[in-house]
């Protein structure tokens, strides 16, 4: 897979230098590394080493073709790590791997990228390595830049990290990573934002800390061969063809386990209670609201949160702020992945028949997902995106409180889930996305 630039003409203003931007990120708590300084990177080179450089940069500018350029757009795009999360999230989906696999991958891309940028802000701030136009006017970014010390390139920092880990995740497509990675780092030479050696350093650096948090998911669980069946029995959900059924045991990133909260269990079948909220998902009109809701959320309850998450970053212009973007895309992520452990621990300790197994007359509006019914895993990936959200964003925390619902009530517009799964699942998620928030309260990031 190869990635083609628009054709037509790409504009690229000259800016002026910004203000420094999150000077203190580099203290920020971390995931994977027990503390930035950890990996602090070697001095970079010396005065003369970097005059030699400037040289290099000039050569590079010179020759920027239009398709140069149009690289140059394309990886100044958002915070350095926003292609990284929408090229991850998009190849996830596109070759279908199960929900709570998707969570994982997703958490673990952007830890890394979070991680590294940490771990980069550290170095920046150690060395303080002015940017290349600072002893040489005749440099002049084609991207805007920030005063922050130049060394390492935050840009190829995420590259490095997510390349590495994008590689872990979808082997097949490991040299297509590592490829686009060198395209980024190498696109702020030519853009005249980097040195040399600060792309050089960032890549090494990204990609040590892709590699640490690989460490760190190898012995999450996640590879755990399950050898069990779910049979027909009366009045228990069965299937085949289980999706992931161990995932409630996995390692989650803030939750101690995935039964930390687990949720009592669900109206028993065939009892008064049960049979009510069968009848309900029976008894529902659809409107083509409800299905447009419906199918709307089926793809993946991930999307619509990300989108989200990537619109309030840029509309609150943290796009130029990549220690803040990262810490939001790693919260974000993270709360889906352990609410979505911890909603597997219910599904699997229960076993709820979905409607349409308790009642064959009710004809769901696309195929039941193999895994229970209780609760919704759409309910309760999205009570957690919309808690952490609404605390990076409280101006719009109570549009994300109804976004949530949207989500977990498509499921019963569907006919998948009933009323009591959803509400739930709602908070089920919302209890993991709040732990999740204390999480952030203590990460040092004002």
């Amino acid at each position: 897979m190869r990635f083609q630039y628009s054709s037509f003409s790409v504009i690229l203003c000259v800016p002026a230098l910004f203000a420094q931007v999150e000077p203190n990120a580099g203290k920020w708590r971390t995931w994977v590394l027990p503390s930035a300084a950890q990996v602090r990177l070697p001095a970079p080179p010396n005065a003369s080493e970097s005059a030699a450089e400037i040289q290099t940069l000039k050569s590079l500018i010179k020759e920027s073709t239009p398709d140069v350029k149009a690289q140059i757009a394309y990886w100044d795009s958002g915070s350095p790590g926003y292609r990284w999360i929408q090229l991850g999230s998009q190849q996830l989906l596109a070759q279908n791997v199960a929900p709570t696999l998707y969570t994982r991958a997703m958490a673990m891309l952007s830890v890394a990228i979070y991680d590294a940028t940490v771990a980069a802000w550290d170095s920046k701030f150690a060395y303080n390595r002015p940017r290349p136009s600072a002893p040489d006017a005749g440099i002049q970014a084609l991207v805007s830049v920030s005063s922050n010390p130049s060394y390492p390139s935050e840009h190829a920092v995420a590259a490095g990290a997510a390349s590495v880990v994008l590689a872990y995740l979808l082997p097949n497509m490991g040299e297509t990573y590592a490829d686009l990675a060198e395209e980024a780092a190498r696109s702020r030479l030519y853009a005249g934002a980097a040195y040399p050696s600060d792309v050089t350093a960032g890549l090494q650096l990204g990609r040590q800390v892709g590699l640490m948090v690989i460490a760190h998911a190898q012995a999450d669980g996640s590879t755990a061969t399950f050898t069990g069946s779910f049979p027909p029995a009366p009045g228990l959900w069965s299937s085949a063809t289980p999706v992931t059924p161990l995932a409630g045991n996995w390692t989650p990133w803030v939750l101690s386990s995935g039964s930390d909260f687990r949720l009592a269990p669900p109206p028993a079948s065939g009892s008064p209670e049960n049979d009510a909220l069968v009848a309900g998902v029976k008894n529902f009109v659809r409107t083509n609201s409800s299905n447009h809701s419906a199918w709307f959320w089926q793809p993946s309850f991930a999307v619509p949160w990300l989108d989200a998450l990537n619109r309030e970053i840029f509309e609150n212009h943290l796009d130029g702020n990549a220690p803040r973007a990262a810490r939001a895309y790693a919260l974000e992520t993270i709360a889906q992945h352990d609410a979505t452990i911890a909603c597997w621990d219910t599904k699997y300790a229960y076993l709820e028949m979905r409607p349409s197994m308790a009642d064959p007359s009710i004809v769901p509006l696309f195929a039941n997902p193999q895994h229970p019914g209780f609760p919704s895993g759409h309910a309760c990936a999205s009570g957690s995106s919309a808690a952490v959200i609404g605390y990076l964003f409280p101006s719009d925390a109570q549009a994300f409180a109804a976004m949530a619902v949207d989500a977990g009530t498509s499921t019963f517009d569907a006919a998948i889930h009933n009323s009591f799964d959803v509400s739930q699942g709602l908070a089920l998620g919302t209890k993991v996305g709040q732990a999740v928030v204390d999480r952030a309260r203590t990460d040092g990031a004002p």
